[in-house]
């Protein structure tokens, strides 16, 4: 296994089959308060980079008259299909299965493009440059994340829930019990995780801003274990195929675990707030 990441195919490999259910959605009010705050009507266009199964580009459709994802694996892009299909927009969506540093030019120009946890993945200042350009003048990224707590003890409190707290850290040991204790991602490994400085990224591109926005959450969530075991194999640090041929054996042992902390296997959450970090193409 390679010591220095390089991105690969399998990075998300047999994820996204699991995504919708297992990842959280954004906070409700992230629509409403990009509406407000850029004033979107309805019109332009968004270019979600890195879209996975469709989570912002279809959630967001109804502020566009048009909407493009692209993603290089072909499970996220058949389920982006699937659930604009569902969520009658498809008449509005595109779906690319490219590499962001690929995005062909045919695509056109667009009024925002969006990250949703995906920026972290690519070859940034490539990335960058390339959306800049493919923006209008006035066009916006927006790089749209979870806030997530520094550490165990800032996770919300369950207190008054009706479940008990998702067992975070058992899972988290068991995965390492089976994958070892470095960050596995794709074909490699990520010893010392993802690159986070996007805003020195993004100024260097020629953005202005960024201009900071929350979307608060707090309001209680229900998991159940099939929930929880899907978010366990949507993320590519425990990707189904890193599992090989224990991959049976880790999800019973990741069932039992469950089990043990919930007898009726469900559990108590608080949706997490959304952040959003607005950078204006510089005219």
């Amino acid at each position: 296994m390679a010591t220095e990441w390089q991105w690969d195919e399998t990075l998300f490999a047999g994820t996204a089959q699991y995504y919708r259910r297992g990842r959280l959605p954004y906070a409700p009010g992230l629509a409403d308060m990009l509406a407000d705050v850029l004033r979107l009507d309805g019109r332009g266009r968004l270019l979600d980079v890195g879209c996975g199964p469709g989570t912002l580009a279809v959630g967001l459709a109804h502020l566009f008259g048009e909407v493009a994802g692209v993603d290089p694996d072909p499970g996220m892009i058949a389920e982006a299909r699937r659930w604009a299909e569902e969520a009658g927009v498809a008449d509005k969506a595109s779906w690319t299965r490219a590499r962001a540093e690929e995005v062909p030019a045919g695509l056109g120009t667009f009024t925002a493009a969006s990250f949703g946890q995906s920026f972290h993945w690519m070859r940034r200042d490539v990335v960058a440059a390339t959306v800049r350009d493919m923006l209008r003048p006035g066009g916006v990224l927006l790089h749209i994340s979870d806030v997530k707590p520094k550490d165990a003890a800032e996770r919300p409190s369950v207190e008054g829930l009706p479940h008990p707290a998702i067992p975070h850290a058992a899972v988290t040991e068991l995965v390492r019990d089976y994958l070892g204790p470095v960050r596995r991602a794709g074909r490699g490994v990520l010893p010392h995780g993802t690159p986070n400085d996007e805003a020195t990224v993004f100024a260097r591109a020629g953005f202005r801003g960024p201009e900071h926005h929350i979307a608060p959450g707090g309001q209680p969530l229900e998991r159940s274990s099939d929930d929880i075991v899907a978010r366990v194999f949507s993320m590519s640090l425990s990707a189904p195929h890193q599992f090989g041929d224990r991959r049976a054996e880790f999800e019973a042992d990741l069932r039992n675990l469950l089990r043990r902390a919930s007898p009726d296997e469900l559990f108590s959450e608080r949706q997490p707030a959304t952040e959003v970090h607005i950078w204006r193409k510089a005219s």
